[in-house]
């Protein structure tokens, strides 16, 4: 089944697969999450670890939270096209981030010091990714 707003609707959870930068295909997910509230609706597409684990993928190297410019990258690639057909008013890119802010108090701006990536609109059809700067979260 193709993950569409339709599919995620009727099943609010899918599962599949999806090739890695590495080449490697993977088993991934992707759910949504209504918020009802003043917290928003969230899309979080993952890859578990087991997953990268069997691709060979460096996932965890004594950090809290493993950081991978390549598998950042590649995810913001994902948001930026998904961002095409479906704007959204804020992207985050990081190990279990749902829900860690909102588009709300950022404001428009991007941090200036950043652990987790940003994909935040700067204009109708306009996305600028802020990429992890720093070690911590």
């Amino acid at each position: 089944m193709p993950c569409t707003v339709g599919s995620l609707t009727e099943y609010g959870h899918l599962r599949g697969q999806v090739r890695l930068p590495t080449g490697h295909l993977v088993v991934c997910g992707c759910v949504a999450i209504r918020g009802g509230d003043d917290s928003g609706d969230w899309l979080d597409f993952y890859v578990p670890l087991g997953a990268l684990d069997h691709a060979g993928v460096a996932h965890w190297d004594g950090r809290p939270f493993f950081r991978s410019s390549v598998l950042d990258d590649w995810l913001a690639t994902i948001g930026a096209e998904t961002f095409k057909s479906a704007p959204f008013s804020l992207g985050v890119i990081g190990f279990e981030v749902s829900g860690c802010t909102n588009a709300s108090t950022l404001r428009g701006k991007l941090p200036q010091t950043r652990g987790i990536g940003y994909l935040l609109p700067q204009g109708d059809d306009v996305l600028r990714y802020g990429a992890v700067n720093t070690e911590s979260f």
